[in-house]
């Protein structure tokens, strides 16, 4: 029975290849990392969100000859990292806030 690790590595070789992307390097474990920032810094369903669009900005980016490949997909990467991250939900206060609402003194 194959472990998690080597399906991953297997379904990655086929997505690459259906897309004919075989000479392209693909970290897995960065990827997971990012989705794991997202689903628990955001919501659950933003990680799947947040590695769509980061891999989205990274192929427009190194199509347009902006970045190489690598450094396209470290930069998007790193940003949704940040981004994830750093998030607070807009409804939300944050803590050591005064609400408007209120007297503070």
């Amino acid at each position: 029975m194959k472990s998690q690790e080597e399906t991953l590595e297997e379904w990655c070789r086929s997505l690459l290849q259906a897309y004919e992307l075989e000479d392209v390097e693909i970290d897995i474990n960065k990827i997971l990392s990012l989705a794991g920032v997202a689903a628990h810094s955001v919501v659950r369903p933003a990680a799947p969100l947040t590695t769509f669009i980061a891999g989205f900005a990274a192929g427009l980016a190194a199509g347009s000859g902006q970045a190489t490949e690598t450094a396209s997909m470290e930069t998007a990467m790193g940003l949704a990292r940040t981004l994830a991250s750093d998030y607070t939900d807009p409804g939300t206060t944050n803590p050591g806030t005064t609400d408007p609402g209120t007297d503070a003194g």
